[in-house]
């Protein structure tokens, strides 16, 4: 009966309605080798290719990734930070790394008021906190990599020298940025074609960046933290009257963590531990299960308002206790406990939105980003997240290296009394967030971009497939809101939930904002699954992204059947 089961199972993930009448755009890819899913092209190709060359799904991730900051270069790169969850195929073990850097000694809250500034910078090199993830890299590839380092920065060390052509969502981000972009004096000459973003289709290229990316594979991290690029990171900073020092950069290092997790409908999901908001994702879905979605159709007002609701008391959870743990005390289990999750579902009225939620008291325990996941033919995972926060960062470009710095440190708040108050050596609260959920022989990876969208969008993906049976694509691409605001009942909404369910929903006081068919409002993901009973892999790309999920090319070419006959 157990084996019956999980066949179902397995047919209701991975087998869409039939053709003809089947509501997602894409197929998933499928195959008995790796697959690379990310939101360029281009940059999946890289990261199969590596599979294909023997790399683990580690060396393919930073290929994929490196790439990435070369061909969406306003979403993330090497001035940015970086999560991860790996799973082990071999020993099911999962390992999380969280490379967010700190803010320099040297950035404190008196300093910003001295300056004038009665909220955090948003923009700026004051926004500029150290960025992780070159580090974070490093880390990933010493305990799970296989090819050489260098080899892994060939990929987006080509493209910056050699150009690639711009993809549609892309292009259009830059394009909207441009005013941005004439702020800054280096950003501008990099970025800018004529004070003009490049257009759709036309070749751009950087090889101030490829000198940086040529750097990183001969040095290693030290030519971040402690050569050349560290030395014009310095060099940039003091010019623009910055505070970051030698050994706010050489001090840092990534750190391994456990990932938190929570069960949902017999899946175990997980994600990372703060200082990210990973956390809202899992209480969310604590808050989901007090109520049968199971019973409603997907995406019809009933599921949409139980939804929407249990975000907002999430959400007010997530604004007050998360920060940085080695600086606040977190109520991590508190806020993860079923009893508290009960508690907090008795504020949500089936009828009635409530615009005025405020947290609870959980007892105390013992913006723009790229998403990848990727499989190898071991059945490896890793979901991996990495940002410049908003778009182009801070919009502060580095002398000579062509790459833009993060404005995470935007995330922290002046207010002494918070915990998320900025500290120096601090990591700031962190909205970008891996993804990782299992159930018997099914292992998936996922994530979802988009800034404070992330944590809802995770638990909307989970129970598409936990509550409805959808396989990863059809999971990914189904209509999604986002709640944009910590308090009121503002909600944006895809325009292909039903007209009748959004005027269900605006009868309960719902304020919707209706927002296009595939929005990046709503952001985009990406999704591997691994079934380790039949060893075949599943790969997920939104259709709300320019990207693909591409598998490892098979060795056609070298294998015996490929030969001449004799």
């Amino acid at each position: 009966m157990i084996a019956v089961m999980r066949i179902l199972l397995l047919l209701a993930l991975v087998m869409p309605a039939l053709a003809q009448d089947r509501t997602q755009a894409r197929s998933m890819v499928i195959s008995d080798r790796g697959i690379v899913a990310t939101s360029q092209t281009l940059a999946s190709q890289a990261g199969a290719q590596i599979l294909a060359r023997g790399g683990s799904a580690i060396d393919a991730a930073i290929a994929a990734n490196a790439t990435l900051g070369v061909v969406e270069p306003m979403m993330n790169g090497i001035g940015g930070d970086l999560f991860a969850i790996y799973w082990d195929a071999r020993t099911g073990k999962l390992t999380g790394l969280n490379a967010s850097g700190w803010a320099p000694r040297a950035l404190t809250i008196e300093f910003l008021k001295s300056l004038g500034h009665t909220t955090m910078p948003q923009r700026g090199i004051q926004s500029v906190t150290v960025p992780g993830a070159v580090n974070g890299w490093a880390k990933l590839h010493g305990k799970f990599g296989k090819l050489p380092w260098a080899d892994l920065f060939q990929p987006a060390i080509y493209y910056a020298e050699h150009g690639y052509p711009l993809t549609e969502l892309i292009q259009e981000n830059w394009r909207l940025n441009t005013g941005k972009l004439q702020e800054n004096e280096n950003a501008s000459r990099v970025f800018l074609r004529n004070g003009n973003a490049p257009q759709l289709g036309e070749i751009f290229r950087n090889p101030q960046m490829a000198s940086a990316l040529k750097l990183i594979a001969a040095q290693g991290p030290e030519a971040f933290y402690r050569g050349p690029i560290a030395q014009a990171l310095l060099k940039t900073s003091k010019r623009l009257g910055g505070t970051m020092a030698a050994d706010d950069l050489s001090d840092f290092s990534a750190e391994w963590v456990q990932p938190i997790s929570t069960e949902y409908r017999g899946w175990k999901v997980y994600e990372m531990p703060p200082n990210s908001q990973g956390i809202a994702a899992l209480e969310m879905l604590n808050l989901f299960a007090q109520f049968p979605l199971r019973d409603y159709m997907s995406r019809s007002a009933d599921e949409l308002h139980i939804q929407i609701e249990a975000q907002k008391l999430a959400y007010a959870d997530l604004q007050r206790y998360v920060a940085d743990p080695r600086f606040a005390k977190v109520p991590v289990d508190g806020m993860l406990s079923l009893s508290y999750a009960r508690e907090r579902a008795k504020l949500i009225d089936p009828a009635k939105a409530n615009c005025d939620v405020p947290p609870g008291k959980p007892l105390p325990g013992a913006g723009d980003t790229i998403y990848l996941s990727v499989v190898d033919r071991e059945g490896n995972i890793v979901s991996l997240i990495q940002s410049l926060f908003s778009d182009f960062g801070s919009a502060v470009v580095v002398d000579d290296y062509g790459f833009a710095l993060h404005n995470r440190g935007g995330l922290f708040t002046l207010d002494a009394r918070h915990p998320n108050a900025l500290a120096p050596r601090k990591r700031p609260f962190h909205t970008i967030i891996p993804g990782f959920m299992e159930k018997g022989n099914l292992h998936i990876g996922f994530g979802i971009m988009g800034g404070l969208n992330q944590a809802q969008a995770h638990a909307q993906f989970v129970s598409n497939i936990a509550d409805q049976d959808m396989n990863i694509q059809l999971a990914m691409e189904t209509p999604r809101f986002r709640k944009e605001t910590q308090a009121g009942c503002q909600v944006a909404i895809e325009n292909r939930v039903e007209a009748e369910v959004r005027k269900g929903l605006e009868a309960r006081g719902h304020q919707l904002r209706v927002v296009g068919d595939f929005s990046d409002t709503v952001g985009g993901g990406q999704a591997v699954l691994y079934d380790s009973a039949t060893k075949v892999k599943y790969g997920a790309s939104d259709a709300r992204k320019d990207g693909a999920a591409v598998p490892e090319p098979h060795p056609y070419f070298t294998s015996p059947a490929s030969l001449p006959r004799r």
